[in-house]
């Protein structure tokens, strides 16, 4: 058995476990599913960590793009959630932040926050940035 196979951790409220055929997700729908990369189990919980939230949310990509927003952004609209002028500047707050740190963008515009979390997926590709709708009584102001 390789050292990989002794490996487990935790990432956004799952565990991921090396085993030798790749990479197993708890929890995860499949109790069988293996991924074969790493960075394809960390995307998974970092999807299902959206999908959880009773708040708006999403995963900003390099390029601005929402690569992944949960049912609510669907619902209300990604404009709507995070308009396009606004989506490279907090993907560039994003990457001041070390993985795992947080920090609060508010809107100038609105009384919109945001708390967006820095996260490093796949090293080939740098940080996302996970980000998540503040209700009005966590708001800072």
């Amino acid at each position: 058995m390789s050292n990989r196979a002794m490996t487990i951790f935790g990432f956004l409220g799952g565990t991921i476990m090396a085993v030798e055929a790749g990479y197993k997700v708890f929890p995860h729908p499949k109790s069988d599913k293996v991924y074969n990369r790493l960075s394809d189990a960390k995307w998974f919980l970092a999807v299902r960590w959206c999908d959880s939230l009773s708040t708006p949310a999403g995963i900003i990509n390099n390029m601005g793009e929402l690569a992944f927003f949960n049912e609510i952004v669907l619902k209300m609209g990604e404009e709507k959630f995070i308009p396009w002028q606004y989506r490279l500047d907090i993907f560039a707050k994003c990457l001041l932040l070390q993985p795992n740190e947080t920090v609060i963008y508010q809107f100038q515009v609105s009384d919109h926050t945001l708390e967006i979390r820095a996260l490093e997926i796949d090293s080939r590709y740098g940080k996302v940035a996970l980000v998540r709708g503040l209700p009005k009584e966590f708001d800072t102001e």
